[in-house]
């Protein structure tokens, strides 16, 4: 049995809240990172659809906020230790609380909320961000996008680094680039449940390459040299 955290209580805020935090969002991209968007376009209109992430840094979500600019519904790990000055933050703008191990059943009726609420959901796939390339991904992105019917839009961040706060203190303005593709699915799984284990990873791995497509090569990682990252470059036209 897991040990619940402070962070299991938390909740995504209302949105208005959120909304208002985005200005947040934009300032924090605007005064402490030299940021680049590209992309915007390929966001749909209107919702429900799902973000998927990569996951480098504890700092990617207000990049991310920065890049979309409408309130959005983050999945995040509620067994992670926060420092004190992202506490704050992820205080602020609320999240969706997620064990990493396996979804919960009130993670999956709040995600599942939002969607039917033609919200946006927040997913960084691979679960935490002890790397800077990306890794395989945790199955809750293909299983909500699949059980709901909804799109996924990859989206990248790079350029924050591992120290970004002690850059920002030294008057460093970090270069961030955010990238948002075209939408992709959504998938269908088996019903059988022995098929489904392998459809969860080779999707997982599609929406990865997916992401790979949106960064440079140097952040590959598990993905390097897939040839789908070339077919969705093309694809993304970015």
């Amino acid at each position: 049995m897991s040990v619940r955290t402070k962070l299991d209580l938390f909740k995504p805020r209302p949105q208005w809240v959120r909304y208002w935090v985005t200005y947040f969002g934009l300032l924090l991209g605007a005064l402490v990172a030299k940021t680049t968007v590209r992309g915007r376009h390929h966001l749909p209109k209107n919702g429900p659809f799902i973000i998927a992430i990569n996951h480098f840094n504890v700092a990617d979500p207000p990049f991310v906020i920065y890049a979309v600019r409408r309130p959005i519904n983050f999945l995040a790990a509620s067994d992670q230790v926060v420092d004190w000055f992202n506490y704050w933050a992820i205080w602020l703008y609320g999240f969706i609380p997620t064990n990493r191990t396996r979804l919960g059943p009130s993670t999956i009726k709040t995600a599942k909320k939002v969607l039917k609420e033609k919200d946006i959901l927040g997913i960084f796939p691979e679960g935490d961000s002890l790397s800077d390339e990306l890794r395989p991904p945790k199955d809750g992105v293909v299983y909500l996008s699949a059980i709901m019917q909804v799109p996924i839009v990859p989206v990248s961040v790079a350029g924050l680094g591992k120290n970004i706060w002690k850059d920002i203190l030294r008057g460093v303005r970090p270069k961030v680039h955010v990238n948002i593709g075209k939408n992709f699915g959504p998938y269908t799984l088996p019903k059988d449940r022995s098929k489904k284990s392998a459809a969860l990873k080779d999707i997982g791995d599609k929406v990865m390459c997916h992401i790979a497509a949106l960064l440079p090569d140097k952040y590959h990682g598990a993905y390097r040299g897939n040839p789908s990252i070339e077919i969705y470059r093309d694809e993304n036209n970015l």
